[in-house]
């Protein structure tokens, strides 16, 4: 994982209804940091998207928030972070977060987390990037995901390989080994699998 210096974690801005959704937060945060990886994320201080941030600069790490102008305004952003970039839109957002990280990881959230993790899928397919990204089931929160994601394959409408683009890990250490053991794309076969 040397050459990923930076991680995008995608997650929502609500705590969820487990208590166990914080403390994976907390301990991917407190993770990225002391493994000296810097946090990109959405900006925000609430939610699990808080919980991260928090653990991340208690930690001692760096954290890269991007908000867009609308929620900075309604004063959700995080004012102790490291940088805080304010942009127009919310695909503003998506695109500098994903310019400015090596890999992503989707923890528990909502249709914003959905929204962010398949754009994120999609850009992979197309050829866009090679950029891991990991799936944090905690608590068998993305089987759902997982099981839709096979369905879509087993109904002719994506190729088995879409796997290579994800992983999905039970836990925190998951979330780095798969980080580490990504395979980058090969070749630009992708066009035959749209």
């Amino acid at each position: 994982m040397a050459d990923i210096a930076s991680i995008c974690v995608f997650c929502g801005s609500r705590f969820g209804s487990d208590p166990g959704y914080r403390d994976g937060a907390r301990h991917l945060g407190q993770e990225i940091a002391r493994r000296g990886i810097r946090l990109v994320y959405g900006g925000g201080h609430v939610g699990l998207m808080g919980v991260v941030a928090d653990a991340v600069l208690a930690a001692g790490g760096k954290v890269v928030g991007i908000i867009p102008r609308h929620l900075q305004v309604r004063e959700v952003h995080h004012k102790g972070l490291s940088e805080l970039h304010v942009v127009d839109s919310m695909h503003a957002r998506k695109q500098m977060m994903f310019e400015l990280s090596g890999g992503f990881v989707a923890l528990p959230g909502g249709i914003g987390t959905l929204d962010e993790t398949f754009e994120i899928m999609t850009w992979r397919q197309l050829g866009l990037h090679d950029k891991p990204l990991v799936i944090l089931d905690q608590g068998g929160f993305w089987q759902p995901l997982q099981a839709m994601l096979e369905a879509i394959v087993a109904g002719g409408f994506l190729d088995a390989g879409v796997a290579d683009y994800y992983s999905f890990v039970a836990d925190v250490e998951g979330v780095f080994t798969a980080l580490a053991a990504a395979p980058p794309r090969q070749g630009s076969g992708y066009r035959e699998r749209l």
